[in-house]
C-alpha cells in the first residue's frame, strides 16, 4: 500500500494507492473518491458490543467503511476538520488515540476502547480512549498541523488536553489543573496533561473545543432569530 498526504498542514487529504487485493479500514464518511473497481463493506468492526463502546465512550462512528481493491486503484480519504493527516505504523504495539482522531488503518489493526480512569474523563477525553493495537499502517487526524514530541525518561511533557492527538503506551500520565483556581478559571487554560516515560507524543496546533468557545457566543440566539422572522 503506498500512500501520499497532500494539501497539508491545513487541509490534508490521504491518497492510497491499493494493490488487488489490498483494504485499508477507515472512519465512516471519510471518503474524497475511490476507482469503480474499489469495492465498499460497511460492518460494525469487531462486532456490535465494541462498536457500540466505541462511538459512546470513544467518540467515533458505530460504523466502519472498510475499501477492498479487485483491481490496482486509488483511494481518496480526508478527516472531518480541517487540518493534517500523519501516518505512522504500528509494530506489535499499542497507541492510545483522542477522540475524532482516527482516520484509517490497515485492517489488522485492532480499534478498540479501554477505561482510562477518572483522570481521563477530567481532562476532557470521557472515560474511554482509542486504543489501536497490532502491527500495520494507521492514519491519524488533527485539527490545524500535527506536532512530534519525544518524551525521555526522567522529564516531563505539559500538554493542554484539548491538544493531544495521540501518544504511545509507553508513557504514564496524569491530569490536572494549569495552576491555581484564579489561572484555571480566567487564564483560558483548562486542565493540562503530563507525560512521563519513554514516547512520543503527537499534538494538533489547534484545539477544537477552544473554536467552539469561540463560536458558540457569536451564534445567533434562537429567540433573535423568531424576533428577525416574525
Amino acid at each position: 500500500m503506498e500512500y501520499d498526504i497532500g494539501h497539508r498542514p491545513s487541509y490534508a487529504q490521504l491518497t492510497l494507492d491499493l494493490e488487488a487485493g489490498e483494504s485499508v479500514r477507515a472512519e465512516a464518511g471519510a471518503m474524497v473518491s475511490k476507482a469503480p473497481h474499489i469495492d465498499v463493506t460497511t460492518s460494525a468492526e469487531g462486532g456490535v458490543l465494541k462498536s457500540l463502546s466505541r462511538s459512546l465512550f470513544g467518540g467515533e462512528s458505530f460504523f466502519m467503511n472498510t475499501f477492498t481493491a479487485s483491481e490496482p486503484g486509488q483511494l481518496q480519504l480526508a478527516p472531518a476538520l480541517s487540518g493534517d493527516v500523519q501516518h505512522h505504523r504500528l509494530d506489535d504495539e499499542t497507541l492510545y488515540v483522542q477522540s475524532s482522531s482516527f482516520l484509517a488503518s490497515d485492517p489488522s489493526v485492532d480499534v478498540d476502547t479501554e477505561f482510562g480512569g477518572a483522570k481521563t474523563f477530567f481532562g476532557g477525553e470521557g472515560l474511554f480512549l482509542l486504543r489501536m493495537s497490532g502491527t500495520g499502517p494507521v492514519f491519524l487526524s488533527s485539527y490545524g498541523a500535527i506536532d512530534e514530541h519525544d518524551v525521555t525518561a526522567g522529564e516531563s511533557f505539559v500538554v493542554d488536553t484539548g491538544h493531544i492527538v495521540a501518544f504511545e503506551d509507553s508513557l504514564s500520565f496524569d491530569v490536572r489543573k494549569v495552576g491555581g483556581l484564579k489561572s484555571t478559571l480566567f487564564s483560558g487554560e483548562g486542565l493540562v496533561c503530563e507525560f512521563e516515560g519513554d514516547g512520543r507524543v503527537w499534538t494538533q496546533t489547534r484545539s477544537p473545543d477552544a473554536f467552539l468557545s469561540w463560536l458558540i457566543p457569536k451564534l445567533p440566539s434562537r429567540n433573535t432569530t423568531t424576533s428577525t422572522s416574525t
